[in-house]
């Protein structure tokens, strides 16, 4: 045996026992056998017990060590303990106790905990996983409001973001809110089914208190809201509502919430709520509309164009069923709002300041922090001041609407026109 062979041996461990012999040994002590060398012969030669070159000849090769399993309490156990585990939804503690009631077993819930790992990673996967489902054209519009911060005049704001899907198309509408009101709901519906120039046959829903009185989880009976109701009813259009705390389901919109958030927001500053619904506008029509969706494989506009848009019930030139609307707008230092390019006074003293705006019945009502402001008609042109005197009453010597040369209304806001808030909250759907 050359030097080189002598070499490849592993010396004895601190206590004088053998290591074990890795496979390229092993090797060696076969084919010195083969050569015909005894095991004494090779044991020598080694520098290893003859017992040690014997059993590995027996063995006819290398194998690791095996050490005997030792017998588990839990043993005999894994069937009945996954089917316990999964029927008590992954409570650990709960198929402990029911080893020491029915079995007598009394272990830790330490060990139990070890033993349903893979149960456990199943129930996880069970629980992350969503069937997916396809819609035929123009069958389902899922619907969700989500909430990001965004920055808006210099301030971060709370803005709602309604996402509408068309579940075949993939073609998204989105609109922007201060509130998740009833009333906004609505206002998103329908500004989506003049988006997409049609009604689909349902909308899906989550379970959205504004939307849904209850929904029973075992026998998934629904009570929407009279008002949802008679909405769906006016535009001919089925409510639907997922399965209470399994908004995976609509995975479609679920899934459009966070791209939005991500992509259409992603960071962006704006300087008004108009440049913000601006920005909206362009983004569906340049980027959500024209992207090569994952799922489908198309662009959501091509698909829609080419099998879906035929499939929605037409318009008719149904006028909207929503007759309020709200927005918010900040007071400019010309102590105005501008809405729909028309400017609508309010005291002076809320220049700089947010204020919510409703239109309703020919009027539009400015409020701040709750508060009824301002009370004007609703100018049907474009580019029009619409202004009270009393609004400037206070500011400097001169009138500041003598000053821009702005046109005043005659007279004060009578107290006709100032109905009780309660009026106003009912509207815009603050309360059912």
């Amino acid at each position: 045996m050359d030097q080189q062979q002598s070499g490849m041996m592993r010396p004895n461990d601190s206590l004088g026992r053998e290591l074990m012999r890795t496979p390229e040994e092993v090797t060696t002590i076969l084919e010195l056998k083969r050569q015909g060398w005894g095991a004494k012969r090779i044991a020598k030669e080694l520098g290893i017990s003859k017992n040690t070159v014997k059993a590995y000849l027996a063995k006819g090769g290398w194998a690791p060590y095996g050490r005997p399993r030792r017998k588990r309490l839990l043993d005999g156990q894994e069937a009945w303990m996954a089917e316990s585990y999964l029927q008590h939804h992954g409570n650990a503690d709960v198929v402990r106790q029911e080893l020491g009631r029915q079995f007598g077993l009394e272990v830790s819930l330490r060990t139990v905990e070890r033993a349903v790992v893979p149960l456990r990673r199943q129930l996880k996967a069970a629980a992350l996983a969503t069937v997916r489902f396809e819609t035929p054209p123009g069958r389902q519009l899922q619907a969700d409001f989500g909430q990001t911060r965004v920055f808006i005049c210099g301030e971060a704001v709370w803005v709602h973001l309604c996402v509408l899907t068309l579940g075949f198309s993939r073609r998204p509408f989105v609109q922007a809110f201060a509130h998740e009101r009833r009333n906004n709901w609505f206002v998103a519906l329908e500004g989506a089914f003049a988006h997409f120039g049609g009604v689909p046959q349902e909308v899906l829903i989550d379970n959205t208190r504004v939307l849904v009185k209850s929904h029973d989880r075992l026998t998934r009976e629904v009570a929407f809201t009279e008002s949802f109701r008679a909405f769906c009813s006016y535009w001919g259009i089925r409510p639907v509502a997922c399965a209470p705390l399994r908004a995976q389901t609509k995975g479609k919109d679920e899934n459009g919430v966070g791209y939005v958030k991500h992509n259409a927001i992603a960071g962006h500053r704006f300087d008004s709520w108009e440049q913000l619904a601006g920005h909206l506008q362009w983004w569906m029509r340049e980027v959500a509309d024209t992207r090569m969706h994952g799922t489908t494989g198309e662009k959501p506009l091509e698909r829609f164009l080419r099998e879906e848009q035929a499939a929605l019930q037409p318009l008719r030139g149904r006028p909207p069923y929503v007759q309020a609307r709200e927005m918010v707008r900040r007071v400019q230092t010309d102590l105005c709002v501008e809405v729909d390019t028309n400017h609508y006074s309010v005291p002076w003293r809320y220049i700089g300041e947010q204020v919510c705006v409703v239109f309703f019945g020919g009027q539009i009502s400015i409020q701040h922090a709750g508060q009824l402001i301002a009370v004007h008609a609703v100018c049907r042109g474009r580019h029009q001041w619409v202004v009270d005197k009393n609004h400037f009453h206070g500011v400097a010597n001169t009138p500041l609407s003598e000053a821009k040369g702005l046109p005043v209304a005659a007279g004060s806001v009578g107290p006709e026109l100032l109905r009780p808030l309660s009026d106003y909250e009912a509207l815009i759907g603050g309360a059912e």
